[in-house]
């Protein structure tokens, strides 16, 4: 028993099975379909006269649908009331007054473009639906059955399928599942389509990935509506993916480039180091051949020490470069702090003294030794010391601090100075490899070259941290931690 709806006489509906209440509907649905279509080209081609007699025959084939649906039901009675708003889209269209003509405005061209595959074991049942898809503008092939309809699938390209649930051998069940399981398939939309109120089997079609339903009878403004949203979403998805797919051609691309960038850096910079190795060698030597003033000594001594910053941010770039690719090696040794410290500020007390800048050192005293890299840890703290001179005036101060960490488990240094400071936004990019470009186009130059850089990846590889704090006009300190020993080479 079937409890009618409002506005229904109660009475008994007469169970049948499924399939004699589809055969009983399918020819109604024929009727109906072909009379809105005569209805449409009467209308298109001034054939008005047919259109009272049409009328009258779809008027009797929409009644003759609904006594069917007040007086019988399928065996398989709906358990559920399923919630979706195509459904009751459809609902509504059943209650609305049968149309005599299209609506006005309503055309092919408005319906947009698309591929749709009508996929239905029953002949006429295809031509109705064709032909009212072609009318709104569509291109449409069909299938007559399942296995038919996933061979073509297959082979071209559709946008969208309308699937009929109830048919002989591969019924719609299978075919959904089996678009939704291919990956070349599943992202076309689906909607299904059926001559009974099958709640359930609707229910179970969403569940396993259909878009939509329509009910046959077909209104030709919800068909129009519900094919338009699935298109408008799979156009979306398309754009997407092909955005996506542009996306990682374009990083591919890129990543290219930046290899063979990287590649040409690394050999010119490699190619000028020999050279300027030899030129400092031999300025080195020019007092050798014959006695030198006092001004041309002071000359040599500019050039000599110009080549070598030189030399020492060519060999940054080349550290970056094999840190960033992996095979820069550390080179442990037991190193003593007060040791490391004094060599890296004897390296830059020629610049601090023409500068006229105050240098310092403040070490703890009893440091435990501690396993490091000398040459790249001293390198570290001249660069730092470097820096801290070049950006403090006149009368200023740099100090080179160490002591025990906290947890006793590393060496903590800071290099602090009385410079002009850096400003907060600076210090997410100051590391970074080229970030000083960022603080050129800013109007303000913090260092050169790769310096800042350097000191990051050597403290990382040695497994601490560096870290900055300033501000504007009070100076800057730099400062980090490098563990007591070496870091244990996880396989």
């Amino acid at each position: 028993m079937i409890e009618p709806s409002a506005g229904e006489s109660k009475h008994t509906k007469h169970v049948l099975p499924p399939t004699l209440l589809h055969d009983l509907r399918s020819p109604l649905n024929h009727v109906i379909g072909y009379a809105e279509l005569l209805l449409e080209l009467a209308d298109e081609t001034g054939s008005e006269a047919f259109a009272p007699d049409l009328t009258k025959v779809l008027a009797a084939g929409h009644r003759l649908l609904s006594i069917i649906s007040e007086n019988f039901a399928s065996e398989i009675e709906p358990t559920f009331t399923l919630p979706s708003a195509p459904l009751n889209l459809a609902e509504e269209s059943r209650s609305q007054p049968v149309p005599t003509k299209p609506l006005k405005g309503e055309s092919a061209s408005g319906a947009g473009q698309g591929y749709l595959l009508v996929v239905d074991d029953d002949e006429n049942n295809r031509d109705v639906l064709s032909r009212r898809l072609e009318m709104q503008g569509y291109a449409v092939d069909t299938a007559e059955n399942g296995e038919r309809a996933l061979d073509m699938l297959q082979s071209e390209t559709f946008d969208l399928v309308l699937l009929d649930i109830l048919m002989a051998g591969t019924d719609g069940f299978e075919v959904l599942r089996r678009i939704k399981a291919d990956g070349r398939l599943q992202h076309i939309p689906v909607i299904m389509i059926s001559a009974l109120d099958e709640l359930d089997s609707v229910a179970r079609c969403i569940e396993m990935g259909a878009e939509d339903y329509l009910p046959k009878p077909f209104n030709p403004t919800i068909l129009k509506a519900r094919i338009g949203a699935c298109l408008d979403r799979k156009r979306a998805h398309d754009r997407e993916v092909h955005l996506h797919e542009e996306l990682q051609k374009n990083y591919k691309q890129l990543q290219e480039l930046e290899r063979v960038h990287d590649d040409m850096t690394s050999m010119i910079v490699h190619d000028l180091r020999t050279p300027l190795t030899s030129l400092i060698a031999g300025m080195q030597t020019l007092d050798v051949v014959g006695d030198l003033n006092a001004e041309q000594q002071e000359m040599i001594a500019i050039a000599v020490g110009g080549s070598e910053t030189l030399l020492s941010m060519i060999n940054d770039l080349l550290d970056v470069e094999k840190s960033e690719a992996g095979s820069m090696q550390l080179e442990y040794a037991d190193l003593s702090v007060t040791e490391l410290v004094q060599g890296a500020i004897l390296l830059v007390k020629s610049l601090a003294k023409s500068k006229d800048v105050n240098i310092a050192q403040r070490v703890s005293p009893d440091l435990p030794t501690f396993q490091g890299d000398p040459d790249k840890l001293r390198r570290t703290l001249v660069n730092l010391l470097g820096n801290a001179i070049k950006f403090t005036p006149p009368a200023g101060n740099v100090v080179l601090a160490a002591r025990l960490s906290d947890d006793a488990r590393s060496i903590a240094m800071a290099v602090c100075d009385t410079g002009e400071g850096i400003p907060t936004e600076a210090f997410e990019y100051i590391f970074e490899k080229f970030g000083q470009v960022e603080a050129r186009r800013g109007g303000r130059v913090m260092s050169t070259g790769l310096g800042l850089t350097f000191c990051k990846l050597v403290v990382e590889a040695h497994g601490g941290q560096i870290q900055v704090e300033s501000e504007p006009g009070k100076g800057s300190t730099f400062f980090f931690d490098i563990p007591l020993r070496k870091p244990e080479t996880r396989l």
